[in-house]
């Protein structure tokens, strides 16, 4: 018996949904780009039902669930139906390397997550649990910088139609297109026109399903999905529009960056984000004022009165309200006046 469910009277363990998660481990940790560089953390993450899958969670994104959850059920709390003893969360370093310190906070968090994930039913079943150990559809288009090692070891089911909560006509599934030979004991082997129950997504190149009996993981582009897994929104990923001029050429970017859309980046960031993605040093950051002219960005506190200003303005959904515009240090004919 497992430990998460030792933790719990064994009919409350049992009258979970297949889907809440039982265990969560880290497997890797890799290097992210939003306005400045950052580690996110590579998880396994194994359901009561038995299905795996990989998430990528930022420590901010602990500290964010552990704070709802102290103001909803810690002993604090004043308007909480239920209390527990919360796992405690490591603390927040301001200091040193950035890899060394996600490095160094590997076995801490993988000991909260074990604790969390042994607390009562109704935490499990608390919205923004659910949500962080959830695999969204970012989670499933990454792709895992050593696929191979930290490809999730599938589950084995026999009869699919037997499975727990199987929906036959409304399950997602795929029709081969080809032929696959798997080349490991964690891939399935099909072949061409055979109908594959889909049970999870890897990512956004691998599949895991079942098919006569097996279950294993297989590339996309042998199949043709015939009915996909529900879309859910994508949680972290916003998009910020640049126009880049060079001569009299402008060109826009959208920019996917990993950051809330009411963050206020500092003036560096900014500047190394621009650098590497226009692949230039020698450039300069502009927005526009309310009279439509170009005003160069020098400092903290030029960005802070470019974001200010630009909650005045209506945006669209997923992108910065504000814009960049990106010019050459020494062409100063974009401007009415010189700097």
């Amino acid at each position: 018996m497992s430990l998460p469910r030792q933790l719990r009277e064994e009919s409350d363990f049992d009258q979970l949904p297949d889907d809440v998660p039982i265990s969560a481990n880290i497997a890797d940790i890799e290097e992210k780009r939003g306005f400045t560089s950052y580690f996110v953390f590579v998880i396994e993450v194994k359901t009561k039902g038995g299905s795996k899958y990989l998430i990528y969670r930022r420590y901010r994104q602990f500290y964010a669930l552990q704070t709802k959850l102290e103001e909803r059920f810690g002993p604090e709390s004043k308007t909480a139906p239920f209390v527990c003893t919360l796992p405690t969360l490591p603390a927040k370093v301001y200091v040193g390397v950035k890899q060394e310190i996600a490095e160094s906070r590997i076995p801490a968090l993988n000991y909260y997550m074990k604790k969390l994930l042994s607390l009562p039913p109704w935490v499990l079943m608390d919205e923004d649990v659910r949500i962080f150990f959830y695999q969204s559809s970012y989670d499933s288009e990454q792709i895992p910088q050593a696929l191979r090692r930290l490809r999730p070891r599938t589950r084995r089911v026999k009869n699919i139609s037997q499975a727990p909560g199987f929906d036959r006509l409304g399950a997602p599934c795929a029709e081969a297109l080809f032929d696959f030979t798997g080349n490991s004991k964690l891939e399935l082997t099909f072949k061409a026109k055979d109908m594959i129950f889909l049970l999870s997504r890897i990512n956004k190149d691998w599949l895991e399903g079942t098919t006569h009996g097996a279950t294993g993981i297989f590339p996309v582009s042998f199949v043709r999905i015939i009915k996909d897994f529900p879309e859910e929104e994508d949680d972290l990923t916003n998009w910020l529009r640049c126009y880049y001029y060079e001569d009299t050429v402008s060109t826009i970017r959208d920019i996917a960056v990993e950051e809330d859309l009411r963050s206020t980046p500092l003036y560096k960031d900014l500047v190394d984000l621009m650098r590497r993605e226009f692949q230039r040093s020698d450039i300069a950051l502009n927005y526009r004022d309310s009279q439509g002219d170009l005003v160069r960005l020098l400092s903290d506190q030029d960005v802070e009165l470019m974001v200010k200003q630009a909650w005045d303005h209506p945006s669209q959904k997923r992108l910065f309200p504000w814009k960049l515009h990106i010019t050459q240090q020494d062409d100063f004919h974009v401007y009415n006046t010189a700097p």
